[in-house]
């Protein structure tokens, strides 16, 4: 059965368990039973020297999973890795005040792990430096997965593991920096460049002979963005290729959809994205679906708005008091909290537009507490999505996996402030 077969009918079959479970209940969660009997178990996930309880981890998203959101996700799904979004090392290295607030963390958090973003070995190096330095941190995951133009184009994100030696001195650099430290170190990339261009199971060899505790796969190019559907197919080879862990990410909305990608795939542990966005329940959810229960949570509007109060308060917190910040930063997650809620357009767009925590509670104090989502929002996707794309990429870099003087220079410049990201 194609992959897109198998996308088919995972979707089908969610859609009949929610139908169910909103005949079964109103609460929230809703559970159907127990999901059928399973021939594999689903371990605890070792990174070198950490151990994740439940084999889960919430994507770094930029913008998203700032420590608010990632206290969310933690209070429902428990056990997992919550990691921080993508902080750029040459922002570190230059003492930008923004990068330095993504690195903190809330005294709530049982892991601290975040994503760091570079192209220069040198500079990796530095920022993986500051980092111990600045912080406690427990994981660092190195950022190949990037697909938008303004980072591909520089070479970096998923257009850097093409470089095969450019790779694996960015892996290297990050190991040498973390040398006599406890922090377990990851590499996250796609499936390749395009159809033509795959790079995934040579990007999970030299991660691995450079020392990366494991790999986050999203098995999509970087020519799909988040379009189609992820080929989870891949996950599996390259599980089957390396000794490291394998995480999978792609195409996890639901519960079963975790059960199904390490059933399918072998892989160690699932990553979630797009799928938890206005949706931190997912966790509890998926952590559900690792004990054998078939739980779908779809919530009542009134206890939406509590958890998108409680965000917002935290939010606050991380935005030091400053309201207009705080309701900027959370407008993103107000349109994912919100899908499929018929609440009217007026209603919307005013707690859209709502500037400070007073105004903003009052809206959603307005809102029915009864009001139940259109089935269709619960089961369909997140996020952004598409087909593919044009990737942009610095002239001639498909030419050969090996980094080019002229390559080097223009990427790298001069002084390490001057490369790219």
């Amino acid at each position: 059965m194609i992959q897109s077969e198998k996308s088919e009918l995972r979707k089908e079959r969610n859609r009949q368990t929610l139908l169910k479970a909103k005949i079964a209940s109103s609460s929230a969660p809703k559970n159907s039973g127990a999901l059928p009997e399973r021939d594999f178990s689903i371990k605890p996930l070792r990174l070198g020297p950490l151990e994740i309880g439940t084999p889960m981890l919430l994507s770094p998203m930029a913008g998203v999973t700032n420590w608010p959101f990632r206290v969310l996700c933690q209070r429902f799904g428990g056990g997992g890795m919550y990691v921080a979004e993508m902080i750029t090392s040459r922002a570190l290295i230059a003492g930008n005040e923004k990068a330095f607030q993504l690195l903190s963390f809330s005294p709530e958090e049982k892991i601290h792990s975040l994503q760091l973003y570079g192209v220069n070995p040198k500079a990796v190096y530095m920022a993986a430096r500051i980092v111990l330095d600045r912080v406690k941190v427990d994981h660092i995951g190195l950022n190949f997965g990037c697909p938008v133009p303004k980072i591909t184009r520089r070479g970096g994100g998923s257009a850097l593991p093409w470089k095969y030696d450019l790779f694996a001195k960015v892996i290297g650099a990050a190991k040498k920096a973390l040398d006599g430290a406890s922090v377990a170190l990851t590499a996250k990339i796609r499936t390749g460049i395009d159809e033509d261009h795959k790079t995934y199971l040579e990007a999970g060899r030299i991660a691995q002979e450079e020392g990366a505790d494991g790999v986050i796969l999203h098995a999509r190019t970087c020519a799909q963005y988040y379009g189609g559907h992820s080929q989870w197919e891949a996950i599996g080879e390259l599980k089957r290729e390396l000794s490291i862990p394998v995480i999978g990410n792609g195409d996890i909305f639901s519960g079963r959809d975790a059960v199904d990608m390490i059933r399918e795939t072998g892989c160690d542990a699932v990553a979630i994205g797009r799928g938890s966005q206005g949706r931190p329940w997912l966790f509890s959810d998926i952590s559900a679906a690792f004990r054998g229960e078939d739980q779908v949570t779809v919530p009542p509007l009134g206890e939406v708005v509590s958890c998108i109060k409680e965000h917002f308060s935290m939010m606050l917190e991380f935005m030091d008091g400053d309201q207009e910040r705080a309701a900027r930063a959370m407008r993103s997650h107000f349109g994912w909290y919100l899908r499929g809620y018929p609440i009217g357009g007026e209603a919307r767009s005013a707690i859209m537009q709502s500037d400070s925590q007073e105004e903003l509670f009052s809206l959603l104090d307005g809102l029915d507490p009864a009001l139940e989502p259109d089935e269709d929002a619960v089961t369909s996707t997140r996020g952004r999505s598409g087909f593919q794309k044009k990737v942009h990429l610095p002239y001639g870099w498909l030419d050969s996996h090996s980094l080019t003087e002229n390559e080097e220079e223009t990427l790298f410049g001069l002084d390490v402030l001057d490369a790219s990201y």
